[in-house]
């Protein structure tokens, strides 16, 4: 009995139907019935009854099935393993890196997949954080970073790599202490766009205070951000380590931070978790050097 045989087995018992696994497995439906007829023969045992509405497990057949399951899975993590010890994956991982938090961790990834396995090629995307989700879900990129402030899709599995917090910012001595948030609307705020974690908790600020600003520019950038508010462009929305530095320095003043903490994910559909390139980067993800 061999692994072909095995995968046929646990197919058929699937499907319920030697015509539907022989489509799955892209065999003829006499090789499929020659496969199940070697196991049972190899393992002297019957494993399937036939019945008009198809094939049905006998119960030595049921319980052979997870056996036959968990060996195949063994199987498949053994030459995955053995692909990754050779060092030989090739092909091309597509990645998309949103933000600006996480940049160190993506040029780490980018560095050790190229150091361990010189036959993949690498694309990187720099895109906004909803840009790399929805290319994510898709199938455009293969997985990517991006920041969230609220829950991962159950489609997507995700690894934290940092949390952050978002600061409201002014031009030092712009806005008085004690003040009233409606009172900020007369003033330029500079954010990205609302599909952005700091858009929307720019947006969250305006709906729970109560106004809305007379004028908005909408900046992806958080360095352009930065530096335009400091020279007296408006109120901005930085990243906590951000916003501190630039306090230290005497640039800004921090009018505000917001209470709910972002979170940088590493993220690929559920579904590909087995890939071997989707391995591949999620194990330097969780164990960098």
């Amino acid at each position: 009995m061999d692994i072909y045989q095995l995968r046929t087995f646990v197919a058929v018992a699937r499907e319920g139907s030697i015509t539907r696994a022989s489509e799955l497995l892209h065999l003829s439906q006499p090789a499929v019935s020659s496969h199940i007829k070697a196991i049972e023969e190899s393992l002297g045992l019957s494993l399937f009854e036939r019945t008009a509405r198809g094939m049905s497990l006998t119960p030595d057949g049921e319980r052979l099935l997870a056996k036959a399951e968990d060996t195949l899975a063994a199987h498949q993590a053994l030459m995955e393993e053995a692909q990754r010890l050779k060092g030989n994956l090739s092909g091309r991982l597509r990645l998309g890196a949103g933000g600006s938090s996480i940049m160190a961790t993506v040029g780490r990834l980018v560095t050790v997949l190229a150091e361990r396995y010189p036959q993949l090629g690498v694309e990187l995307e720099h895109a906004t954080s909803l840009e790399v989700l929805t290319h994510i879900r898709n199938g455009s990129l293969d997985a990517g970073f991006y920041n969230e402030a609220g829950d991962v899709d159950a489609a997507i599995t995700a690894i934290e790599i940092a949390r952050f917090g978002i600061c409201v910012v002014a031009p030092p001595g712009l806005v008085s202490r004690g003040f009233a948030w409606p009172s900020l609307a007369q003033h330029t705020w500079i954010y990205p766009t609302s599909s952005t974690c700091c858009g929307k908790s720019a947006e969250n600020i305006f709906k729970l205070h109560q106004f809305r600003p007379v004028r908005i520019l909408n900046i992806d950038r958080e360095p352009m951000t930065r530096t335009l508010v400091a020279g007296g462009g408006g109120i901005g929305l930085l990243h906590a380590d951000s916003a501190a530095e630039a306090k230290l320095r005497g640039e800004i003043d921090i009018l505000y931070e917001v209470p709910d903490a972002i979170r940088a994910l590493f993220a690929h559909l559920s579904g590909r978790a087995r890939d071997p390139l989707i391995m591949a980067a999620t194990e330097i993800i969780r164990n960098p050097r």
